[in-house]
């Protein structure tokens, strides 16, 4: 199987950056260094990641910096509230006993580094990598037993449970979406704001719009209860330990108010996403590892909740992923990393998927 090349994700000087976050460390610790900085090789497609130590008064303390997303660099999303998502963290590690990292220092002037950001402590572990996709051989979760998978993806399923269950979402108010009605219809509406503004001027994507229609064909009566959802509920955004146990909980710039089944349902599709890549690559992947029967009996067992209208949720999913791959594709086309295609559909990996699901044939 051949891939693309992996799009640029920014435009900055790792050593400038470097340097005008020490001169910026100046103003909190006198004195302090930022070194050993790195760009990991996972850094995201939306915010920036800065791995660092403060070398300083008193011990050297290893950090991570996250920093709104270059605006050269053709962004993901239109917005990107570092403010909301220190809160977040904050409210999480407060009302919970999730591993969420520690939270440091917010900075919103943008003018020490060109964007706002926030400092954490950085957790010692792994990542299951996004590229190449766990699914592939050759990494650590693939190589694990069945036993090791068994009990990270248990663990995982918990950190959803507890999320759930531990935040008052009287707390989170600050997370809810603009427009009027139930939190999920505000969450939808948003995505199809966001639509709107990937393909404005460009090419719209005839698939993702029959998704929003057949949305509206398989709305649930009753959404349910109102939680604070992680966002990007999946494992490529938590670290593990040697045990397979999380050590942090990471990512919380998709954080929003709405049903349960809006976390369940990523975290199911996001790995059926990388499983059917790597089964069309010829490869077995992990067939048994988060199947979306195990994370619901799984959940309901932790919550006492019985998942519903999942066929929904999953294919909501797979429509917001879908949106993601959009603009990401029309960055590369931006920086003539790849052709502009003649169908705008051709530029979405699941779009087979995202057809079956539509017409009910997926699961």
């Amino acid at each position: 199987m051949t891939t693309a090349p992996r799009p640029r994700t920014t435009t900055r000087d790792p050593e400038d950056l470097t340097r005008r976050l020490t001169a910026w460390l100046d103003t909190r610790l006198p004195g302090a260094r930022a070194v050993n900085a790195t760009v990991p090789a996972s850094n995201g497609m939306s915010s920036e990641t800065l791995l660092f130590d403060i070398d300083g008064p008193g011990r050297v303390r290893s950090c991570a910096l996250r920093l709104a997303a270059d605006p050269a660099a053709y962004t993901i999303f239109p917005r990107y509230d570092m403010a909301r998502q220190y809160r977040t963290m904050r409210l999480v590690a407060d009302r919970t006993d999730l591993p969420v990292p520690g939270t440091l220092w917010l900075e919103e002037d943008p003018h020490f580094l060109g964007a706002p950001f926030f400092v954490m402590e950085r957790a010692a572990g792994r990542v299951p990598p996004d590229v190449m996709p766990y699914t592939y051989e050759g990494n650590w979760l693939y190589a694990a037993t069945d036993e090791e998978r068994e009990r990270l993806e248990a663990d995982s399923v918990s950190v959803l449970a507890r999320l759930h269950d531990q935040v008052p979402v009287t707390e989170a108010e600050f997370l809810g979406a603009e427009g009027s009605g139930t939190e999920l219809h505000r969450h939808v509406e948003s995505q199809r704001r966001y639509y709107a503004w990937v393909v404005d001027g460009l090419p719209p994507s005839p698939v993702i719009e029959r998704g929003f229609a057949r949305l509206t064909e398989l709305w649930p009566a009753d959404p349910g209860e109102t939680v604070l959802n992680w966002g990007d509920a999946r494992i490529g955004n938590i670290v593990y330990d040697d045990a397979f146990r999380p050590a942090a909980v990471l990512d919380w710039e998709m954080a929003a108010l709405g049903p349960r089944e809006l976390d369940l349902g990523w975290m199911i599709y996001l790995h059926r996403f990388f499983q059917d890549l790597t089964e069309s690559g010829g490869q077995r992947g992990l067939p048994d590892f988060l199947r979306r029967d195990r994370i619901e009996g799984r959940y309901a067992r932790l919550t006492g909740h019985t998942p519903r209208d999942m066929e929904f949720h999953t294919l909501y999913a797979a429509l917001r992923q879908a949106i993601v791959m959009l603009r990401v594709a029309y960055r590369q086309v931006h920086f003539g990393e790849v052709p502009v295609p003649d169908d705008a559909d051709a530029l979405i990996l699941h779009r087979e998927t995202l057809e079956a699901m539509i017409a009910g044939r997926y699961w």
